[in-house]
């Protein structure tokens, strides 16, 4: 299979980061002791020469993911054991120098859904970095379907045993505001560690070789996050406890649950508002007017923002690799277009693709750049497949 090229000036370099807080034990397991993430950073790269391109997935988490054990089968319906995601390659080249140009580059955060892994959105993370950014993707180990660690250990979810015990309000309450506070907390460290990164430390465990010239590569004024589903419910939360984060998207994240009695309590942002550039890309049911806590942010918001949706979107899965992804897996598998539409909507997925890097790109280059092409004003013939829900 193959994702799409990105559509920057720049080729893309990327390198893994393991990381430990020795700060913080791990709330979901007692061994390790301490908390432990796997990041990659995506770059602006050069001298790319014939340095190796990294897979989509590890071939362990690869092979994870693809199981019947796998959330490729639970979540997206992919038979098990019918596609190697390991297979697939980037367009990132492993360990590539970082370019000398314009630098340094915006920071940009990238955060996955719940049970999601860091690679599963790579699509806009590759493009975003080929047009002037380093983009940290963050695995939340046991929140993320499996996290592989250079040692070869593959971690997987404990999310669907912990909401298999939780039987009682409170106990989904309790569970919902762990994965929460973890991610939050997970982000912060991530900061914490790119700063030290940016200043001449290797943060990672083994001290593993950097990219030539990644030291006073990232601009750490010019940071941003975005996230999808959960993520983008984290990036939100997360620029409003840290305010080294100047601007972020969420991508089809509502906390509205049936099964949590107070989701606002989980998602406090909502009450606080904001201060500084958010974007909301929604899916047919979900936006501003029709989310309760959307709404709640919305108003209780000074800075800017607005309110966007896909036409044809079916849900958060339209904004994931998933997009690009499923039609190639349907045509190898023979499956038919319903396999395909059911999980990403009517929109057609290169379509949907180009317009969610626009978008994407249009926001953090006016906030964290000072460009304003005025993409995001409203509607233009450029834009024929988004609803503005809201104009800023």
């Amino acid at each position: 299979m193959r994702l799409p090229a990105p559509t920057g000036p720049y080729p893309v370099g990327t390198v893994d980061l393991h990381l430990i807080d020795r700060s913080r034990s791990d709330p979901w397991s007692a061994t390790p002791v301490h908390r432990e993430l796997m990041v990659s950073l995506w770059y602006p790269a050069t001298d790319v020469g014939r340095l190796p391109r990294a897979p989509h997935m590890r071939p362990g988490a690869a092979a994870h993911f693809g199981s019947a054990a796998g959330v490729g089968a639970s979540l997206y319906g992919i038979p098990a054991g019918a596609v190697d995601f390991a297979a697939t390659r980037t367009s990132g080249h492993q360990g590539a120098p970082v370019a000398r140009r314009e630098r340094p580059f915006p920071l940009v955060l990238y955060s996955a859904g719940a049970g999601d892994p860091r690679t599963w959105g790579t699509t806009l993370v590759q493009d975003l970095a080929s047009r002037g950014y380093v983009v940290a993707t963050i695995d939340h180990t046991y929140d993320a379907s499996e996290v592989e660690f250079p040692d070869g250990r593959v971690v997987g979810t404990m999310l669907p045993e912990a909401f298999g015990r939780a039987h009682q309000p409170d106990e989904f309450q309790r569970l919902a505001a762990k994965v929460f506070d973890t991610r939050t907390a997970d982000i912060r460290f991530v900061l914490d560690q790119l700063g030290a990164l940016d200043r001449g430390a290797n943060p990672d465990a083994a001290g593993r070789p950097l990219p030539r010239g990644i030291v006073g590569a990232l601009d750490l004024d010019r940071t941003g996050m975005f996230g999808v589903s959960a993520g983008g419910l984290a990036a939100l939360q997360a620029m409003s406890d840290d305010s080294r984060i100047r601007a972020a998207v969420d991508m089809g994240g509502s906390i509205e649950s049936p099964i949590i009695p107070d989701p606002l309590q989980l998602w406090p942002v909502a009450r606080r508002g904001l201060d500084r550039p958010f974007m909301f890309m929604g899916d047919p049911g979900t936006d501003h007017h029709q989310t309760p806590s959307w709404r709640m942010l919305w108003n209780n918001s000074t800075g800017w923002h607005v309110d966007l949706r896909l036409d044809g979107a079916k849900s958060e899965d339209s904004y994931k690799d998933i997009v690009p992804l499923l039609p190639q897996i349907a045509r190898q598998l023979g499956l038919p277009d319903s396999f395909v539409t059911e999980t990403i909507g009517d929109i057609e997925p290169t379509r949907a693709v180009r317009i969610e890097e626009t978008l994407i790109a249009a926001f953090f280059d006016r906030w964290l750049r000072g460009r304003n092409g005025h993409v995001l004003d409203g509607p233009s013939p450029r834009l024929r497949d988004v609803t503005f829900v809201r104009c800023p």
